[in-house]
């Protein structure tokens, strides 16, 4: 794209992301019902719909006290990320990667944010705000936890910038 800065480029990127992550589980919230599930790829691969009250892969954390404190925490992480990857652009010597990198893990943090968020004030059944629950649907035979494309925007960007970023990291002071 030329004539696009590599900041507009990013956030075209994360916003792509997100979108994709909504409309997917909105599809599954709306279409199917709680712990229901159909084979995309035999048993190796379905879509199975559950949806978690906590951290990844369903870890919960204190209740509703413990909800409202890992939501928040979220937020903060979220937004220091958001401020380093501004910063980031800001320098011409730091490669467009690890942007790439550091944009999927935000992008992939907002998406399961919004659930928490506002999901709950959405669908049925209703939570206040910030006691939604994430929706995941993912299932693979070969890894027992459910997750969702927001969580797979996570998991690509740490594992892309720890095997083709670290130098980057390991050199920054």
């Amino acid at each position: 794209m030329p004539g696009i800065s590599k900041g507009k480029k990013m956030l075209l990127l994360g916003a792509l992301l997100v979108a994709v992550d909504q409309v997917i589980k909105i599809l599954v919230k709306t279409n199917m019902s709680l712990g229901e599930s159909f084979p995309v790829i035999g048993d190796f691969f379905r879509i199975a719909f559950v949806e978690n009250d906590g951290m990844a892969f369903g870890f919960a954390f204190g209740g509703v006290v413990g909800k409202y404190v890992l939501t928040i925490f979220r937020l903060g992480l979220f937004a220091v990320l958001t401020w380093w990857i501004s910063s980031l652009l800001k320098q011409e010597e730091v490669p467009v990667g690890v942007i790439t990198g550091l944009t999927l893990i935000d992008a992939g943090a907002l998406g399961n944010i919004l659930d928490c968020l506002f999901y709950g004030l959405i669908f049925t059944p209703h939570y206040p705000l910030m006691q939604g629950r994430v929706v995941d649907m993912f299932s693979f035979s070969i890894f027992p936890p459910v997750f969702n494309f927001a969580d797979s925007c996570v998991s690509v960007g740490a594992v892309y910038l720890v095997l083709f970023h670290w130098k980057f990291f390991a050199s920054s002071k």
